[in-house]
């Protein structure tokens, strides 16, 4: 088992009070695996992601237990988790095109990268020329800086510089936002490019767009409001959804030649609940056409086939 994640709760603390961003979330993910993770905005998915390497010291976790083949995460403290940072568990963030320093070339930026590593870029280089020629970019992009690359070329750039000590697990946060069509699949090719080579163990994808992880995810996993909604293989959650959540955002998507002609495409009424006071129970309850009283408990996130876990009350009974 590449990471294992138990009743993980990350908070942000405000003058106002703690934002439950993460409340008491359960996963596993293989080797080999790509998860998607899906959700609106504010759902906890980027919040999820950045505190596996704890990369926001506004956050604080609450409880929990992550481990990383079978050797724990301390994800709470910043400085113990530096030794695990890009050799065992490393980031694409989101806004990765601006992630780099736009005053160094960006063959300097890496060798200060690596040393600060402890490993040697001449020993590294020819596995980097190499990965630069996976993804489709020429070695002369080293003396080049960062302001001289397109979009699509800084995120395929980030990808390889996120995973060149071969992290076991890689967390790629919109990782094809603010990208045209074509370079968006440039950038989910070489992702499962990169897993298929074992450059990575296992990866988390997150994204608001669940088309693009019907791409390149092996599972998905659908979050609402700090919780854990569904989560199945990609074609299951695609064709087969059962959270009412999960099939209002699958409904939400246009269809590849269908016309829409004075017609629109149907949202999801309402609001997410505020997470600094959430509501109990079912967080998805305001909005959810099958809600019932016994939404006011919390549902469980449970296996109703194999593969595929609901946390609904209207699906488990």
């Amino acid at each position: 088992m590449s990471l294992e994640v138990e009743d993980l709760k990350v908070y942000y603390r405000t003058l106002s009070g703690d934002v439950k961003a993460i409340d008491g979330v359960t996963f596993t993910i293989a080797d080999g695996e790509i998860m998607g993770i899906a959700g609106e905005s504010g759902c906890g998915k980027t919040t999820l992601g950045k505190s596996l390497i704890r990369m926001d010291s506004r956050m604080r976790k609450e409880g929990g237990r992550v481990a990383l083949d079978g050797e724990h995460l301390p994800i709470n403290d910043d400085r113990a988790m530096q030794r695990f940072r890009f050799h065992e568990v490393s980031l694409i963030p989101q806004y990765a095109m601006s992630a780099m320093n736009p005053t160094r070339k960006i063959g300097r930026m890496i060798r200060e990268l690596v040393h600060s590593r402890g490993v040697s870029y001449q020993r590294l280089r020819p596995e980097l020329l190499r990965r630069l020629e996976l993804v489709g970019l020429d070695e002369d992009i080293l003396t080049r800086y960062p302001i001289e690359l397109s979009g699509g070329m800084k995120q395929r750039m980030v990808l390889v510089l996120s995973t060149l000590l071969d992290p076991s697990l890689l967390i790629g946060d919109e990782v094809t936002s603010a990208l045209d069509v074509s370079s968006q699949k440039a950038v989910a090719r070489a992702l499962v490019e990169f897993r298929d080579q074992e450059f990575v163990r296992s990866m988390i994808v997150i994204t608001h767009d669940i088309s693009v992880l019907y791409q390149i995810a092996d599972t998905i996993m659908v979050m609402y409001a700090g919780h854990l909604a569904e989560r199945a293989s990609a074609e299951t959650v695609i064709n087969n959804p059962q959270h009412p959540y999960t099939k209002k955002l699958i409904g939400a998507l246009p269809e590849v030649g269908e016309r829409y002609e004075g017609a629109q495409l149907e949202g999801i009424p309402g609001r997410p609940p505020g997470l600094l006071d959430p509501p109990v129970g079912c967080r998805f309850r305001a909005r959810c056409p099958l809600a019932h009283d016994r939404c006011v408990q919390k549902p469980p996130f449970v296996e109703i086939e194999p593969g595929h876990q609901v946390a609904c009350w209207a699906v488990t009974g």
